[in-house]
């Protein structure tokens, strides 16, 4: 197995941290959006604290993926191209589209965020550039080309949705409406579905222990916040679809 003994060890920390984090994030939701509260210490922006947490996916993994070997290979460039496509938007165009008058969130948030991403950028990075094999033919591969799709249809969700709730408040608003249309009159978060099939398509697509333990960690870290989201919004709402399941329609 390719990969110093540190690297292995990394991978699986992020594994275990998938486990620590669905049962924390179940027991105790995490402190931002509609679940900010005080208590958790000093605060800042919202927009800075997106900024500051998700650039480390797009500056210290492009830079991880410099070093390596095979950087100028066809598919780790291509897998390159399919992850900044998420985190190009996610850390320097969707903070900018937030409708944040006056919101903010613990630093300590900001901060761990920023950690996960340095961890988790490291090891997927420097495994489709280096320690990873593939060779021209893995873009005509089933795998790379059924993940390719799932990641960029769950990436379709994921905006289409953000779309959605951001197009609920209009400038200067605040407040909380019940979004309608599309996935969401079947689930109360489909953008977090959404970015669940992303990095379940980009485990594929890399074929990797560490797209892998990314997609559970997504799992483990979204799942719960949707069941949270998903009580607050019929607590809140009397009215609201009793059809609609958190995350899986029909299921969850």
């Amino acid at each position: 197995m390719k990969g110093s003994g540190l690297y292995w060890t990394l991978v699986w920390l992020e594994l275990g941290l998938a486990v620590v984090t669905v049962v924390s994030v179940r027991l105790v939701p995490a402190p931002y959006g509609r679940h900010a509260r005080p208590g958790w210490g000093p605060t800042v922006p919202e927009r800075a604290g997106w900024l500051v947490m998700e650039s480390p996916a797009v500056l210290w993994f492009a830079g991880v993926y410099l070093a390596g070997s095979q950087r100028s290979l066809p598919a780790p460039l291509v897998l390159l191209g399919l992850w900044q496509l998420h985190y190009l938007y996610r850390a320097f165009i969707f903070p900018f589209r937030l409708r944040t008058t006056g919101r903010r969130m613990p630093l300590l948030v900001a901060v761990l965020a920023f950690t996960f991403n340095l961890l988790n950028g490291f090891i997927n990075a420097r495994w489709i550039s280096e320690l990873g094999s593939y060779p021209d033919a893995w873009l005509r591969d089933p795998r790379f080309l059924g993940g390719a799709a799932l990641f960029l249809f769950g990436l379709t969700v994921n905006r289409a949705s953000d779309r959605t709730l951001r197009l609920l408040r209009a400038p200067g608003e605040t407040g909380y409406r019940v979004p309608r249309g599309g996935l969401f009159e079947w689930v109360s978060c489909p953008n977090y579905l959404g970015e669940i099939l992303e990095w379940f398509g980009w485990a594929l697509a890399s074929w990797s222990l560490a797209g892998l333990a990314f997609a559970l960690y997504t799992v483990a870290n979204l799942a719960p916040r949707a069941l949270t989201h998903h009580a607050w919004y019929r607590q809140r709402f009397p009215d609201y679809p009793a059809r609609r399941r958190a995350l899986l329609p029909h299921l969850l």
